[in-house]
């Protein structure tokens, strides 16, 4: 097995730390004069002391570096490399982190995004999904003319995607070959081939297409793999990862991989542990690259994410010795505006705040301004039932502490689609004091 360094960072192109912030950007107090981004961990906001507008997501510093080295840790030990979901939060300061912590490149799903991370310093990006239109080959196309030094792979599953690419790279040649990676996929499930027959017309449609195509390695992802428990669905996961590594050595016994590592890459943010631990066993003849693509890793979360970590731990033990877990870092915090009726209340946020993906919103700590120390903890009876575009339904117990006035922070569910509402997610330190900011690109 060979592992790859992490891959340089340059300046980037448009630095988002000069981003102007004003009264018109989401979550920034009204009245404010503008002020680059770079500079808002030194006004000295606390958003207990509601120096911040609510609702408001935001990111928890020690929850995030924590999670950073974590997964870091994690990889390396066990052989692989990371190149986590930048799709997740779309925030190239969050790509600049998880470069630093050594991931090999920053996957992406559409080409805006490998743009977004190109203009951002990133130098190695995957694009897990195919190259289709003339818009997306044209964009990779120039991204790869135009810098001998960034890398940028994509996904091929048809011999009909093969042959677009095949032919606009050879009208508009740019003196390499463009990278791709075989995509296998599962019946019911989204993109790739689904047998190895299929898989083999592929492999050898790039292998013709050289000097214009080149065969890089396997992709697959096995996140929507599914299951009537997490323990059936792991047994599924297991069964897609063999078919990848037996289609990866039938490639490899025709010749069909260009010079270097064997990319093996899987990896969603739920079953990392299975991938890697199949990939390591890979077998095959030449070294291979074992390419992990969590993402939701860095902000963890209060409910999917939180339940599918216990998973790993119980597959894989060996993760307590690298410490205590992934931590949630992400937050959004809303205001008690009515208390109608004496077991419910309504609240500040809604769909246009919170995604809701994976389940409702967890409400999980209030505080009531002016009071002094941390925020208290909510129990469990305070239950969100529902979302509007801008109210929160929750029932509570008629004995519930929360009156008109107060804050709720509330965890998340699939931190994606929470980030995608933001065009700014504030940084809090423990006693949520506003530290910096991150810009995102939805």
């Amino acid at each position: 097995m060979t592992a790859a360094g992490p891959s340089p960072l340059e300046p980037a192109v448009g630095d988002p730390a000069a981003f102007p912030l004003d009264e018109t950007v989401k979550g920034m107090p009204p009245g404010i004069a503008p002020f680059p981004i770079a500079a808002i961990g030194a006004k000295g906001w606390n958003l207990l002391a509601e120096d911040m507008p609510l609702p408001l997501a935001v990111l928890k510093r020690a929850a995030l570096d924590h999670n950073l080295d974590w997964m870091a840790r994690f990889v390396d030990e066990r052989g692989a490399v990371l190149a986590p979901h930048g799709k997740t939060t779309m925030a190239p300061g969050l790509f600049r982190e998880q470069v630093e912590h050594g991931s090999w490149a920053i996957t992406v799903g559409t080409i805006h995004q490998a743009v977004v991370a190109y203009r951002h310093g990133v130098r190695r990006v995957l694009l897990a999904n195919q190259l289709i239109g003339r818009q997306a080959i044209r964009g990779a196309l120039d991204l790869l003319r135009a810098d001998p030094g960034f890398d940028l792979l994509a996904l091929v599953d048809s011999v009909a995607s093969v042959e677009l690419l095949a032919r606009a790279a050879a009208a508009d040649p740019i003196g390499r070959p463009i990278p791709l990676l075989l995509e296998m996929g599962y019946a019911g499930g989204r993109t790739g081939c689904r047998d190895t027959e299929t898989a083999l017309a592929v492999a050898s449609a790039v292998k013709d297409a050289a000097p214009y195509l080149e065969l890089r390695g396997i992709e697959g992802f096995e996140g929507l793999v599914s299951g009537r428990t997490i323990d059936e669905a792991a047994d599924q996961v297991r069964l897609f990862l063999e078919q990848m590594v037996a289609m990866a050595a039938a490639a490899g016994a025709g010749g069909l991989f260009a010079d270097g590592p064997i990319i093996l890459s899987a990896g969603g943010s739920a079953f990392y542990d299975i991938v890697v631990d199949r990939f390591r066993r890979a077998g095959l003849e030449r070294d291979v690259l074992l390419v992990s693509r969590s993402g939701c890793y860095i902000t963890h979360d209060s409910l999917m994410y939180r339940d599918f970590f216990a998973a790993v731990r119980g597959r894989t033990p060996q993760v307590d010795q690298l410490g205590t877990g992934l931590q949630p870092a992400l937050e959004v915090w809303a205001y008690v505006q009515s208390r109608p009726e004496p077991g419910k209340v309504i609240l500040t946020m809604g769909q246009r705040d919170v995604g809701v993906t994976g389940g409702l919103p967890q409400a999980q700590v209030w505080h009531r301004p002016g009071a002094a120390g941390s925020p208290a903890p909510l129990d469990g009876d305070h239950i969100v039932t529902g979302l509007n575009d801008q109210h929160c339904h929750m029932t509570v117990p008629a004995a519930s502490p929360l009156q008109v006035g107060d804050m709720v922070g509330f965890g998340v569910s699939h931190p994606c689609v929470t980030f995608d509402k933001w065009q700014v997610l504030p940084v809090v330190d423990d006693a949520y004091t506003i530290v910096g900011a991150y810009r995102t690109f939805f």
